[in-house]
This record gives structure tokens, C-alpha cells and sequence, in this order.
């Protein structure tokens, strides 16, 4: 698992050696070259993205990156589903990963081959429902068929451990290590939902999100060559990672925190929490680029776009459709505000336009998924939020690869100590 701490430190880290490449010289990495500005109010479903046959390892690595950190998420929402009596949010949550599962098997068999795909999606088809059984035992509160459900999981992890030593001919190591980690935090996160330690659960549902989402690279390394894996570990390629994985975690943890807003005070405070540690992780990275003074302005900006997003689940909550109007015009303004500070500190590399549609295409999943889930529209909410995790990602790339051919050499030092971020507040 990769602490906060740790993450910005490399950034950072990442960052100064960027400085020392050829600031002109373009990214090339495998993330989407646009900001992908996504889907207006008739949103059509797309199709969950697998890479091509010929995919370079950049390009498998952001998939697996985007697809296991999806799927984490994906596992804690239908895990607490069970425990909530949910049943039709439940169907829409095992669909999902149904989905993304789909979605794994074939990167995998872009990756490797038909053969050791086949076996992958027994083994994560079997971790899903023995997930799904120890939610289950919990929900009854059976702790014979808890212990079960664990040693079911054990096995699970050792399972997948011999699977990618053969699918990688021994090039990834400590593989069920990385599972069961993975499991102990889905385990743990539903324990203490269940439980209603909020707090908890929510602080390891981010960890799980973070630990499976840096996992993809050890299976990009191993499906290719040394000389090939020896790129993945470019500073350029662990920036656009780090970035990626922090707003698609702002994407997720927004998502959590409007679902929360309809379950009650003491759950929303703890999704808070972690959208504001998010965007504290996040106007320390920006800090690291652009100085302390202009992490500030991110800071203003991205705590604006943070608390109007939260404004209209509340005033959906409430059925306030006054509310409601007015939280979409200002948000509309956010977007137009952010998109001009981000065009400005990339030397509108991106420019404002485009950038603005990415933003208010970004709102625009957050809105419309969480009316869907108001509405108990559960297959809906989850499309939304699996096209708008997508489309999140797609902003990191094009706002990376702007970052690599626009910022000068000469980084801040003190950038890393910005504080703050988004503060995410219920209005009452």
C-alpha cells in the first residue's frame, strides 16, 4: 500500500525528475490524449475501454490501473449493500463487477493469452462471490461462516499467487501478498461498517482503493519483456499514474460521499473526511508543480468544485428543487474558474474551452448519478460512476501530458507543504 505521505512524496519525487527531461518533449504515455469531455444530459452508456491487441505497456498498465481500482470500489459497494438490506442496489452492484470482471479478462488476454485469461476469471469470479459470502455472514451475524468466508479468501490469494507466477514466468513477486492485503481491507472496511464505525470504514475503503489501483503495474511488468517493464518505471509514466489515481479516487470518493448524504449525518462526515483527504493529497501535488501561492488558488478553486457538488446531493436529499437549480448554475461557474487555472498553469496547452466541457462533463456524471441513485435508478448510478471514473482518468492524462511539455525546470521547493484542500461540508 502506497501511504498519503508516500504518494506525495512521489510526486515530488517524480516531478524533479521530470524537470531534468526535455520539457518540450511530449508524453507518451498510454493515457487518452484529450480531456474526454464526456456525455451531456443524454447520456448513452459506453463501453467499458480494453486496450488493443498491440497495446504498449503504458497503455496496459493505465488499464489495469483503471479496471482493478474500479473494481475495488465496486467490491466495497456491493459488499455493503448485503450488510444494508439493499437487495435492488445489490443486483446492480454484482452487475457491475460482472462487468468489470469481463472488462479484466480480456485486458488480460491482450496481456498474456486465451489460455491464462480463462484461469483469471475463475479465480476473481470465486474471490467476488466468496466476498460476497463473507458479507453475508456478517449480515447474520454467523462467525463460523466469517472464518469460513476467510480461509475461503486465503485461499483465494494463493490461488491467484500461482496464477500470475505462471501467467508472468515468475516476473511478478509476492503476488498473494497483494490479495490478501486486498482482502483484509474489504474485510475490514465492511467489519467496521457493519459496526457502524463509519469513520473506518471509509478511511480503508480508500486504502483498498489505492493498494489494488498501484497493483496494475506489477501485471503490465509481467506480461512483457524486462526492457519493455523498465519503461513503466519512467518518471513521466509513475506522474501520470499518481495523478490518475488521485482524481479518479476524488471521482469515487465524491460518489460516496453524495450516497451518504441520504444515510445520515454521522456516515456523510466520515465520506467527507476522505474527499478532504483527497484534495489535500491533490493541492500537494499541484503545489509541487506551480508553488505555494498558485497551490492556493488550486486549493480555492477545487474546495469550490468540492462543496457544489455537495450542495445539490444535499438539496436532492431534501427534495429542494430550488436548491437544486442553483447549485447546477453554480457549479457551471466552477467549472468556467477551474478550467481557466488549469489552462493557465499549462500555458493554455489545454485550452479553456475543452477543458471547461471536460469539468462540467465530470459534474455532469456526479449530478446525474446521484438523481439516478435518489431515484433508486441502481443500474444507472453505477454506469454513470463507471463512465465518469473513466472519463476522471482521461482528464489526468491530457492534464499530465500538458504538464510534461509546459512546466519549466525550475520547481518550487516548498510546494509539498501546502495545506488544505476541498473541504467537503453538509449544509444544513
Amino acid at each position: 500500500m502506497r501511504s498519503r505521505t508516500g504518494l506525495v512524496g512521489l510526486v515530488i519525487v517524480v516531478l524533479a525528475a521530470v524537470a531534468a527531461c526535455d520539457s518540450n518533449t511530449p508524453s507518451r504515455s498510454g493515457a487518452p490524449a484529450s480531456t474526454q469531455a464526456g456525455h451531456p444530459a443524454g447520456h448513452t452508456a459506453t463501453p467499458t475501454t480494453v486496450v488493443a491487441a498491440d497495446a504498449s505497456p503504458k497503455e496496459l498498465r493505465a488499464q489495469f490501473e483503471q479496471l482493478l481500482g474500479h473494481h475495488a470500489l465496486l467490491a466495497v459497494r456491493l459488499m455493503r449493500s448485503v450488510v444494508a438490506r439493499t437487495p435492488e442496489l445489490r443486483q446492480a452492484a454484482e452487475a457491475a463487477l460482472k462487468e468489470n470482471t469481463g472488462a479484466l479478462t480480456q485486458l488480460v488476454t491482450v496481456a498474456y493469452d486465451d489460455a491464462h485469461s480463462d484461469r483469471f476469471e475463475q479465480l476473481w469470479q470465486r474471490t467476488v462471490l466468496d466476498l460476497t459470502a463473507y458479507a453475508e455472514a456478517v449480515d447474520a451475524g454467523d462467525a463460523a461462516a466469517k472464518q469460513s468466508a476467510r480461509a475461503d479468501l486465503g485461499a483465494d490469494a494463493d490461488a491467484y499467487g500461482s496464477w500470475v507466477a505462471a501467467a508472468s514466468d515468475g516476473r511478478v513477486g509476492d503476488a498473494p501478498s497483494v490479495m490478501r492485503t486486498h482482502v483484509e481491507y474489504l474485510t475490514r472496511q465492511l467489519d467496521a461498517y457493519a459496526a457502524g464505525d463509519y469513520a473506518t470504514a471509509y478511511r480503508v475503503e480508500r486504502q483498498a482503493y489505492e493498494q489494488l489501483f498501484t497493483a496494475g503495474v506489477a501485471l503490465a511488468k509481467g506480461s512483457v519483456a524486462p526492457k519493455a517493464a523498465a519503461t513503466l518505471d519512467a518518471p513521466p509514466e509513475q506522474l501520470r499514474s499518481a495523478f490518475a489515481m488521485l482524481l479518479g479516487e476524488h471521482m469515487e470518493l465524491i460518489i460516496g460521499a453524495q450516497r451518504a448524504t441520504f444515510a445520515g449525518a454521522p456516515e456523510f462526515e466520515a465520506a467527507a473526511a476522505q474527499v478532504n483527504a483527497n484534495s489535500d493529497a491533490l493541492t500537494k501535488g499541484m503545489g509541487a508543480i506551480v508553488g505555494p501561492q498558485k497551490a492556493a488558488e488550486f486549493q480555492s478553486a477545487w474546495a469550490e468544485h468540492v462543496e457544489g457538488l455537495m450542495a445539490y446531493s444535499t438539496a436532492v436529499a431534501g427534495s429542494d428543487e430550488a436548491a437544486k437549480a442553483a447549485a447546477q448554475e453554480n457549479l457551471s461557474g466552477v467549472a468556467g474558474r477551474l478550467a481557466l487555472y488549469l489552462s493557465d498553469i499549462v500555458r493554455n496547452e489545454l485550452p479553456v474551452e475543452p477543458l471547461t466541457q471536460a469539468l462540467a462533463a465530470h459534474d455532469t456524471h456526479l449530478v446525474q448519478g446521484v438523481d439516478a441513485y435518489a431515484a433508486k435508478r441502481y443500474s444507472q448510478a453505477l454506469q454513470m460512476e463507471r463512465d465518469g471514473y473513466q472519463q476522471m482518468l482521461g482528464v489526468a492524462g491530457a492534464l499530465v501530458g500538458a504538464i510534461q511539455k509546459t512546466v519549466k525546470p525550475q520547481l518550487p521547493v516548498g510546494g509539498s507543504q501546502t495545506g488544505g484542500g476541498g473541504t467537503a461540508h453538509r449544509r444544513r
